[in-house]
C-alpha cells in the first residue's frame, strides 16, 4: 500500500528508526489543549460502553457553539469520513472540483461513479478562482466541492463569489460542499464562514465541513463533523456510515474542546499570524516561490539550478529528518511544488537550517 497523503511518520519510523521533524501535516503546533486531553483520557474508564451512536453531547455542545439546531449536524471520524457520506447520500452523477484541491472530494466521487469535472486554478491569479468558478457551475451539476481556505494552496475565495456560487447552485438544484477546516486558522475566521448561509433563502443546497483535527491537535483521534442546511440530508448522512463511528474518548475531546476554543484559537492565529510570513519570507530568500498562504500552511515552488522542477527536495529534506508534503500528485501541480506546515518558531527555525543545508 502507498500513502499519498503526509503525516506518515510511522513509516520515516519504520526506515530511520526515530521520529522526524513533521512538516507534512497542517496541526496545530500548540499541540492538544491539555483539558481535551483529560476529557479523552477520562472516558477510557466507560470504553467497555458503545459510545453514543448520535453523539447527542458533542451535537448539542456544536449546536450551541454554531448557534444551529443539532439535527442539522453529523459526527464522523473526521472530515474525510464525512466526504464519502455525503457523496453516498447524495448521489451525484456529475460534480464539479477545483484543481488542486484536497484528493478525497474526487475519490469519494469516483467511487460513485460520478462524472467529475475539473476547474483548473492558475497560479497567475495565486491560484484563487474568479468568474470562472461561477461560469462553471451549470445546469445538470449534482454537487460542487469547494474547500475553503484550500488545501494545498492556503487560498481563500472571495466570499462574495462563494455567495454567488451558492445561488448558482440553489438555481441548478445542486449541493455546495464547503470544506471549513481550516478555517479557523484565518485571521478573520467569521468573516469568510459560510455557516450563516445555512439558515438563508439556499441554505437546503449547503453542506458545511469542520473537524478538530487541525486546530485543536487531534489529528489522531478522529473526529469531524457537518453542518447541514437540511436537516433531512443530515439524517440521509447519518445512515450513510456505521452507527458507532466516533469513539467514546473522541466524543469528550470534541465537547471539551468546544469548551476551550475561547481561549485557544485566538493564541493559535497569533503565533501562525507571526510565523507564517517569516516562514515565507525564508523560503523566498532561498530561492523558492511562495504562495502567499492564509492558513497554517504555505505551498511553494523550487528549481534546480538549470531551471527544471526540483522534484527531490523532499526525498533529500527527509534523510535531515523532516517531513514535507510533496504535492507532485496534486491535480493542477507537479514536480518541484511542495507544501510545508507552519510550525511554532524554534521548529521553524530548525526545518529551514536543515532546508538550506539540502539546497
Amino acid at each position: 500500500m502507498q500513502l499519498t497523503h503526509g503525516g506518515d511518520w510511522e513509516g520515516y519510523r519504520r526506515e530511520y528508526g526515530g521520529m522526524p521533524l513533521d512538516f507534512s501535516a497542517n496541526v496545530s503546533p500548540l499541540g492538544m489543549p491539555e483539558a481535551v486531553c483529560q476529557a479523552a483520557a477520562d472516558a477510557l474508564a466507560d470504553a467497555w460502553r458503545y459510545p453514543d451512536p448520535l453523539c447527542r453531547e458533542l451535537r448539542d455542545a456544536l449546536a450551541a457553539y454554531h448557534q444551529v439546531d443539532a439535527g442539522q449536524i453529523v459526527c464522523g471520524a473526521g472530515a474525510a469520513d464525512l466526504i464519502f457520506r455525503l457523496v453516498l447520500a447524495r448521489q451525484p452523477r456529475r460534480a464539479l472540483v477545483t484543481a488542486p484541491t484536497f484528493a478525497e472530494y474526487e475519490q469519494a466521487l469516483a467511487l460513485a461513479g460520478c462524472e467529475v469535472e475539473h476547474l483548473t486554478l492558475r497560479e497567475e491569479t495565486g491560484f484563487v478562482p474568479g468568474q470562472d468558478l461561477l461560469d462553471a457551475v451549470r445546469p445538470g451539476m449534482d454537487m460542487v466541492f469547494l474547500c475553503e481556505p484550500n488545501n494545498p494552496t492556503g487560498r481563500t475565495s472571495p466570499k462574495a463569489l462563494l455567495q454567488q456560487v451558492l445561488t448558482r447552485c440553489a438555481g441548478c438544484g445542486a449541493l455546495l460542499v464547503v470544506d471549513e477546516c481550516f478555517n479557523e486558522f484565518l485571521s478573520d475566521p467569521a468573516g469568510h464562514t459560510l455557516l450563516g448561509e445555512l439558515s438563508g433563502p439556499y441554505g437546503k443546497n449547503l453542506a458545511v465541513l469542520r473537524a478538530f483535527t487541525k486546530s485543536f491537535a487531534m489529528a489522531g483521534l478522529r473526529l469531524g463533523y457537518v453542518l447541514c442546511g437540511d436537516a433531512a440530508l443530515a439524517e440521509r448522512l447519518y445512515h450513510c456510515g456505521p452507527p458507532w463511528a466516533v469513539s467514546g474518548p473522541a466524543q469528550a475531546a470534541g465537547v471539551a474542546a468546544l469548551e476551550t476554543a475561547p481561549d485557544c484559537l485566538p493564541k493559535l492565529r497569533a503565533v501562525i499570524g507571526e510565523e507564517r510570513p517569516k516562514l515565507a519570507a525564508a523560503l523566498e530568500e532561498m530561492g523558492c516561490k511562495v504562495i502567499p498562504g492564509e492558513a497554517n500552511y504555505l505551498l511553494f515552488y523550487h528549481a534546480r539550478s538549470d531551471g527544471r522542477p526540483d522534484g527531490t527536495l523532499s526525498a533529500r529534506l527527509r534523510t535531515k529528518g523532516v517531513l514535507l508534503r510533496d504535492c507532485s500528485n496534486y491535480a493542477g501541480l507537479g514536480p518541484g511544488w511542495y507544501r510545508t506546515a507552519v510550525r511554532g518558531a524554534e521548529e521553524n527555525k530548525e526545518m529551514l537550517r536543515r532546508l538550506r543545508e539540502v539546497l
